[in-house]
């Protein structure tokens, strides 16, 4: 799991996300496999995480702190990082 995928994650915490729960119930048939006898749907609600906010909000003051302290090349590489950052999601998602 990369950094991008793990501030993904905790953005979602932070944020909170539904989900849908399945649960499946099998019974066998005359030939002893199984076959699916019931199916239950729930939708769920993951409320948003106060201690995830608290980090992003933490690490996004830090991250600033850092800018501030980057020369004129550093910035534009970043920028350069950010932008290809976009592009990716952007081709991915059709849109921003």
């Amino acid at each position: 799991m990369d950094e991008q995928e793990i501030l993904h994650a905790l953005e979602k915490k932070a944020l909170g996300f539904s989900f849908d729960e399945v649960v499946e119930e099998y019974c066998q048939d005359e030939n002893g496999k199984p076959v699916l006898s019931k199916r239950k749907i729930t939708k769920k609600i993951n409320p948003p995480d106060i201690s995830a906010l608290k980090f992003l909000l933490e690490r996004e003051h830090l991250s600033e702190d850092m800018i501030s302290n980057m020369s004129d090349k550093q910035l534009l590489e970043e920028k350069k990082r950010l932008l290809k950052i976009l592009k990716e999601n952007e081709d991915e998602n059709g849109n921003l």
